[in-house]
């Protein structure tokens, strides 16, 4: 009897705890550099999530070794809610198959709160490489083999792994330069350190506009309303190439289901607010919001194909 009414007295505290959060502020951990997407989406429901849960969302940058630093913060830190994650495919089911260790598991050190949206990859060549289009740029890297570099987000991220995985369909030798996000590696391509390289839309869409970068294709079965004429690899020749950088919330394990739900809660009404939508439309990002169970779900589906995408390719980091 004595035991129950200390289970009973716990589980209420927990939802008194629940019932008041937040009240102070909540620190979203986007482990990589301001610029790319996981960034530029915090920022953009960040605003909306801090103005219907009464607090400050304060966002912090902590790019580095794939996205591994910043998500061990989160997955070490206090599970109370004030402490969260913004992650990518990177962090959640890439890594844990690329690294030969990592410092967290994803699957069990973190609980999912919500898929806040995917979107595309677009393959980006640097302006003064004599190709226009996707074609033309297989030739010239198998005409010089060993030549030409691409840039990432980092090692184990999307973008290393797309671009492994398109390497490996038709047979390319191109190295691997890897950045702290693409906030660092776009203004690489725009100066010639990196011959090309996969990106979402937000982190291009100012150069694209200006002509300034050319667009050869696409990482996702069907082509992009924002670039229509922009071929999908699929179609160039590899059936079934999909690679989607899906960003999400994330916090520590043992977060109680209550503050999770809230959390859940609140970004799916925050990616539904029409000024919200608008923006995410315009740089071609697919809203979701969907439930802490959904997005658990899709974080092992996640995980099982990754892993056997990085077992074809064959990389392995040590």
């Amino acid at each position: 009897m004595r035991r129950l009414a200390f289970l009973l007295v716990g589980l209420l505290a927990v939802t008194a705890q629940a019932q008041e959060f937040p009240t102070r502020p909540i620190r979203m951990v986007v482990p990589y550099a301001p610029g790319g997407l996981p960034d530029t989406m915090t920022r953009i429901i960040g605003p909306k999530m801090s103005e219907a849960l009464g607090q400050q969302i304060v966002v912090e940058n902590r790019p580095g070794a794939g996205g591994i630093s910043g998500t061990e913060v989160v997955a070490r830190a206090t599970a109370d809610g004030y402490t969260l994650l913004i992650a990518d495919v990177g962090q959640l089911a890439i890594n844990p198959h690329l690294f030969k260790a990592l410092p967290y598991d994803p699957l069990k050190d973190l609980a999912p709160v919500s898929l806040i949206g995917s979107t595309a990859l677009f393959l980006v060549l640097q302006a003064s490489i004599p190709a226009n289009d996707f074609r033309e740029l297989v030739a010239l890297a198998k005409a010089k083999p060993g030549s030409m570099n691409y840039g990432s987000s980092g090692l184990g991220s999307i973008h290393h792994l797309t671009t492994e995985a398109m390497k490996a369909a038709f047979g390319l030798d191109i190295v691997h330069v890897p950045f702290k996000g693409m906030g660092q590696a776009v203004p690489a391509l725009l100066g010639g350190q990196v011959s090309m390289l996969f990106s979402a839309l937000p982190a291009l869409e100012a150069h694209v506009k200006a002509g300034k970068v050319k667009l050869l294709a696409i990482s996702v079965p069907q082509r992009s309303p924002q670039a229509p004429e922009v071929p999908t690899i699929a179609e160039l020749g590899v059936p079934g190439f999909d690679f989607a950088p899906e960003i999400g919330l994330l916090a520590p394990a043992g977060t109680p289901p209550a503050i999770v739900s809230r959390l859940a809660a609140e970004v799916a009404k925050a990616v539904r607010n029409p000024d919200v939508a608008q923006r995410f439309q315009s740089l071609g990002i697919d809203p979701v919001g969907n439930t802490p169970e959904a997005y658990g779900a899709q974080i092992r589906s996640d995980y099982e194909r990754y892993g056997r995408v990085v077992r074809v390719s064959g990389a392995k980091i040590d």
